[in-house]
C-alpha cells in the first residue's frame, strides 16, 4: 500500500514550488520574460543549425518564431531590443549561409 503521507508531502512541496515560481515570474517585468523567450528561440535555432546534419526546417521555425516576437513587438521589448534585432539578423544570415552550403 503506498504511503499516502509521503505522496501528500510531495504534492504539497510541488505546489509550494509552483507558487514560488509563479511569484518569481510575476515579479519580472513582462518585457524581460518575452526577451528571455526570444533568446530561447534563438538558441533553439542555433542548435538546429549546428546539428550534424543541420535541421533547416526546425531552425527556420525557431527563427521565424523569434522574428514574430522581435518584429511584432517592436518598441515594446525594452533595452534589449537592439541586441535582439542584431541576434535575429545574425541567425538569419547564418541560416542562409548554411542552407547555401548544403546545396538546398
Amino acid at each position: 500500500m503506498p504511503d499516502e503521507t509521503a505522496d501528500g508531502d510531495a504534492e504539497t512541496r510541488a505546489l509550494d514550488e509552483l507558487a514560488r515560481a509563479r511569484e518569481r515570474l510575476l515579479a519580472e517585468p513582462p518585457h524581460q520574460v518575452v526577451v528571455n523567450h526570444a533568446i530561447g528561440l534563438y538558441e533553439l535555432g542555433a542548435l538546429h543549425l549546428t546539428a550534424s546534419p543541420a535541421d533547416l526546417g526546425a531552425a527556420a521555425l525557431a527563427i521565424d518564431a523569434m522574428a514574430c516576437l522581435v518584429e511584432g513587438l517592436s518598441g515594446r521589448l525594452g533595452p534589449d531590443e537592439d541586441t535582439l534585432r542584431d541576434a535575429l539578423a545574425n541567425i538569419r544570415l547564418a541560416f542562409v549561409q548554411i542552407k547555401g552550403s548544403a546545396g538546398d
